[in-house]
């Protein structure tokens, strides 16, 4: 009779093993779930998926970001791994949104195909660099203007190559050129008072001649791995002498002064040094990113996400991102700061804002 019922146990452990070999499996890690089912890792990047904007307060996508949040630190200890957001799917779903640098990673990293029952979206992103350190020539070719000079246009430190002046700002007393840290600030390598040039050294600026400013402020960024940082900026000191507050006439003009808050699918344009006047659609908020620099890597958390590829190049940085469309038109929405051949990195505007004390000299 014992013989009969071990033999019974054994066939009975056999089958349970042989039934979970057909259903995915979950198992705990760190206080939450994963499936071993892995996502689909597309070895191209489509456009972000048209539809109505996402309200910032809507329950489901409070709770899909909180669900990113939650699995973001394990995700990125995998290698290649270098970002998640909350985004959409195809079909319009909201999902969690990961970024990995080629598809054998994507692949490697095993990547479950939901997490806590929403969707994953693996995207081939490449590495994320700031967008100065990898300056293109421009597809107008000189960028030097009369004074006042307009925004979005060829600006730097004169020991970087060449970014954009997002805008001009004021505090209510004095006015400023906003751009990124590692435009105006070299990466923390500057001292406040140094010139800030129009256009940059790489577009052939020199000091004092091409001088429009001095380095007043910057938030510095951190490198150390267990930091978050949330924006790379920098204000200039300059005058309505010799900067104006409208870009170019081939771009949108004046922005205005209110800013607005990123939403999924929102649809955005800026004015850049380099790729000029672009439009794009906001396919990723609350990102957390890894970016490279000249210094070395750096995380930022709280970041906006936007697609196509083309939107933006190296030289853009400090763009100015403002909501495209008729209603709200020319509303700032975030600063442009790094980026990949297939997404653009921006900072929320709100946040920059803030740091500095400062608003959009605007209409």
């Amino acid at each position: 009779m014992k013989n009969l019922l071990r033999h019974r146990s054994v066939f009975a452990v056999a089958l349970i093993a042989f039934a979970l070999t057909l259903f995915p499996i979950e198992w705990e890690r760190g206080g939450v779930q994963l499936t071993s089912v892995q996502a689909a890792v597309p070895e191209e990047t489509s456009d972000a998926p048209e539809g109505a904007e996402f309200r910032a307060d809507d329950p489901q996508l409070l709770e899909v970001m909180a669900i990113q949040d939650s699995y973001t630190d394990e995700l990125l200890t995998a290698p290649g791994i270098v970002g998640t957001a909350t985004g959409v799917t195809k079909d319009g779903q909201l999902a969690v949104v990961v970024y990995a640098e080629s598809y054998a990673s994507a692949k490697a990293a095993a990547i479950p195909e939901e997490l806590n029952e929403i969707p994953v979206v693996v995207e081939v992103t490449g590495k994320f660099v700031s967008l100065e350190k990898m300056a293109l020539p421009r597809q107008g070719g000189d960028d030097r203007w009369p004074r006042p000079v307009p925004i979005g246009v060829s600006t730097g430190h004169p020991n970087i190559t060449a970014g954009t002046i997002g805008c001009r700002v004021t505090d209510g007393e004095k006015l400023y050129a906003l751009s990124n840290n590692h435009v105006y600030a070299d990466e923390n390598q500057a001292s406040l008072g140094d010139p800030v040039l129009q256009p940059g050294t790489y577009d052939g600026g020199t000091d004092p001649g091409d001088r429009i400013g001095a380095l007043a402020d910057f938030e510095p960024i951190d490198f150390s791995p267990l930091h978050t940082n949330v924006i790379d900026a920098a204000i200039a000191e300059s005058t309505d002498l010799v900067l104006d507050n409208a870009t170019p006439p081939y771009c949108y003009g004046t922005p205005r002064s209110n800013p607005l808050d990123a939403r999924l699918r929102m649809r955005v344009m800026k004015c850049g040094r380099t790729t000029e006047f672009t439009k794009g659609t906001i396919s990723g908020i609350n990102a957390t990113v890894t970016v490279g620099y000249q210094t070395g890597s750096a995380r930022f958390v709280d970041q906006i996400v936007i697609t196509p590829g083309e939107f933006s190049a190296g030289g853009d940085s400090g763009s100015l991102i403002v909501k495209a469309g008729l209603f709200g038109r020319g509303r700032p929405v975030g600063l442009l700061f790094a980026g990949s051949s297939t997404h653009t990195l921006a900072n929320p505007i709100r946040d920059v804002l803030d740091r500095f004390g400062i608003t959009v000299d605007g209409r």
